[in-house]
């Protein structure tokens, strides 16, 4: 990567705003290397021994803002990431899902040459440390349903939304808690 980064294996970070809440971006000379969100579970704390820079990550917060603003379908701005050879390959396989498009578990694991590997998919899935741009949000359960998330399953379905995704199911969806149907509601109660 070329420009305001080059400042070895030093990690450089910066926060943006989005539709989605506030991201944390954090990165090398190498890449991006995180994303975080910052308003869901799990929120990260910035390491003292980063330094705060928005030049450095221009690119990427860049790049997200053309994304949410619809006019960004594919990243190009270079990734750091670092994992298992495992992981490495899922996340390699996620970022050739395309914009609006989801796949399963299974099926990725499949395309992976691990027909049985569906879980290993998920935990790797999970811990994707880039997600949007390597777009883990993609990844949805066999049937349908949305299924985890860093950012928490309504910023999944925010995001899918965004990319016009088929319609999706969620596992909180109010088909599943139905309440048998009122009759005559505001009418007096027999007694």
């Amino acid at each position: 990567m070329n420009g305001p980064m080059e400042r070895g294996d030093e990690t450089c970070w910066c926060e943006i705003d989005s539709p989605v809440g506030p991201l944390l971006l954090a990165g090398s000379a190498r890449g991006l290397r995180q994303l975080h969100f910052r308003g869901g579970p799990g929120t990260a704390a910035v390491p003292a021994h980063w330094r705060a820079d928005p030049q450095a990550l221009q690119a990427a917060a860049t790049q997200l803002r053309e994304y949410f603003a619809g006019t960004r379908r594919v990243f190009e701005v270079p990734v750091d990431l670092r994992g298992t050879p495992f992981q490495l390959a899922v996340w390699r396989a996620l970022q050739q899902i395309p914009y609006g498009v989801t796949t399963s578990y299974g099926l990725l694991a499949r395309e992976l040459g691990r027909p049985q590997g569906a879980r290993a998919v998920g935990l790797a899935n999970g811990a994707n440390p880039v997600p949007i741009i390597v777009p883990c949000h993609r990844v949805i359960g066999a049937n349908g349903t949305l299924t985890g998330f860093g950012g928490g399953l309504p910023v999944k379905r925010a995001l899918l939304q965004l990319e016009g995704a088929a319609c999706v199911r969620d596992l909180f969806a109010a088909a599943h808690f139905a309440m048998p149907p009122v009759h005559g509601a505001g009418a007096p109660q027999d007694r």
